[in-house]
């Protein structure tokens, strides 16, 4: 991707890590702003949906369930079994393609605005942190301060509250994988009781803690796989939150048409403070060099102060950036008060700043866009041919044909039902009458129960008449009001 910055030494070292290693703790400056609001009302609903899903019942089966021990999941009250992989598969593929195509249109725009850790982290972390310990500038003053009791208050005060919105959190998700009945039996009783289930929430409250209490911007820079594929999926047409260079260089104070003031250190009036030869040195560059054009940016920093990340926009797209769209409204603002036009900082493409114009429909967008349409298709194909129920039909293991006394040929078949509902299914096997044959359980008649496999063996009976016996017979298996049928062959003696 092409820069307008003759060096990119700012990429051999994050923000969060100073010369010597060690981390350099980001002090967010509150956002305010258009694009603040608008992602705070997004988050309230996002937040609603993430912590009412759980309670939400479809067929009495929850709405979502993602149970990876007992190999249960349902999507949308749709139930899965690992007999359903190849679907689960191929619709974990697609969202994959879907989101390699809208990185490549719209950058990170997931991370800034839909992203949990986000979500939470900006929305709800950071908001109970400037109630308890003030603004940024506070925030960093209390962690220089000696500790006093009004700084323990304060810390203990963030913590707990820290720790019961973590709790909040670990339930819920635990929720999303056991269910809600068995999350509020856990909590009903005692931890003796339910070890497994209360070493869970303590497991699910601890990592949400630490994550918000101390990773937090750390999990997008070094932990998110997400934000690793950033840089090989943009290129000078993806959106992005970008700095228009072209518009706000030279960077300086509102009067920028002259350089900056300086003074020397090696005449007496400089060193007592006039810097008189500094300025005459400068009066002659100013005289024989045209003055460059100004720019819109006063370099005042607000980009920087609000980011979470703790980078600088200007210095161009940089893999930190999650597109929160902080800096925009602290560019804005700022922009505002001295009467400059809006959008410094923006939504817009490399291309878009230097050229002044955007392409959409590029290449790699139509190569993505066409496999995403066609895994859709091919998902779309294989949901609508699936069943509620799959039954498979074997020949017993070393068996042929058996003719009894009754001059009937029988064939002796295993099945296996495996019931993809929510609810115990009654199943029977029949036979077109127009085959001839009749279908001999040995046992009683099975019930499959709701996402297990039931076995059992059955006769194929076809009796001795003037027609030849048929090659292949058609097994209709039914439960509740839908049919299933296999095919099997059918051994018998020559016609």
């Amino acid at each position: 991707m092409s820069t307008h910055h003759p060096s990119e030494n700012f990429r051999d070292a994050i923000a969060t890590v100073d010369e010597s290693g060690q981390r350099r703790w980001v002090y967010a400056r509150q956002p305010s702003g258009r694009f603040y609001q608008w992602r705070t009302r997004l988050s309230y609903l996002l937040l609603l949906l993430l912590f009412g899903l759980p309670w939400v019942r479809l067929g009495g089966e929850p709405l979502f369930l993602f149970n990876v021990l007992e190999r249960r999941f349902i999507l949308f009250g749709l139930p899965f079994t690992p007999q359903d992989f190849h679907l689960f598969a191929i619709l974990m593929i697609t969202a994959m393609v879907f989101i390699v195509l809208f990185t490549v249109v719209f950058g990170r725009l997931f991370c800034g605005w839909v992203c949990p850790q986000t979500i939470f982290l900006e929305m709800v972390f950071r908001k109970i942190e400037y109630w308890t310990e003030g603004d940024a500038n506070a925030q960093k003053r209390l962690a220089k301060a000696p500790w006093t009791a009004a700084k323990v208050r304060k810390k203990v005060q963030k913590h707990s509250l820290f720790l019961l919105v973590s709790a909040l959190i670990g339930h819920t998700f635990l929720a999303y994988v056991i269910g809600t009945d068995a999350v509020l039996a856990t909590v009903r009783q005692s931890p003796l009781d339910a070890p497994g289930g209360f070493l869970a929430i303590v497991l699910f409250t601890g990592v949400f803690y630490a994550v918000f209490a101390y990773l937090r911007e750390q999990v997008c820079v070094a932990i998110c796989p997400y934000g690793r594929l950033q840089g090989v999926l943009l290129d000078d047409d993806s959106t992005n939150v970008i700095y228009d260079y072209e518009r706000g260089e030279p960077r300086g104070k509102i009067d920028r048409g002259r350089p900056k003031r300086t003074s020397c250190t090696s005449c007496a009036d400089c060193r007592a403070g006039g810097g008189a030869c500094g300025d005459r040195i400068l009066d002659r560059i100013e005289a024989s060099l045209p003055a460059p054009p100004p720019g819109d940016c006063v370099d005042c920093g607000l980009c920087v102060q609000v980011c979470p990340t703790g980078i600088d926009i200007r210095n161009g797209i940089q893999m930190e950036c999650i597109n929160c769209t902080a800096c925009i409204d602290a560019c804005d603002t700022v922009m505002d008060k001295i009467d400059r036009p809006r959008g410094l900082i923006r939504y817009d493409s490399e291309r878009g700043v230097r050229e002044r114009r955007r392409k959409l429909a590029t290449p790699r967008v139509m190569a993505y866009s066409g496999v995403l349409l066609a895994l859709i298709a091919l998902n779309v194909v294989l949901f609508s041919q699936r069943t509620g129920v799959d039954v498979i039909l074997l020949r017993a293991p070393g068996q042929l044909y058996h003719t009894p006394a009754d001059g009937t040929v029988t064939n002796l078949y295993t099945y296996q039902i495996v019931n993809k509902t929510s609810r115990p299914l009654p199943v029977t096997f029949t036979v077109p009458a127009e085959v001839g044959a009749d279908v001999r359980l040995i046992g009683g008649a099975p019930v499959a129960a709701p996402g297990e496999v039931s076995e059992g063996a059955l006769f194929l009976v076809v009796a001795a008449g003037d027609r030849p016996y048929p090659d292949e017979i058609p097994l209709r298996v039914s439960y509740g009001d839908d049919t299933y049928v296999v095919t099997t062959s059918f051994l018998h003696p020559a016609n």
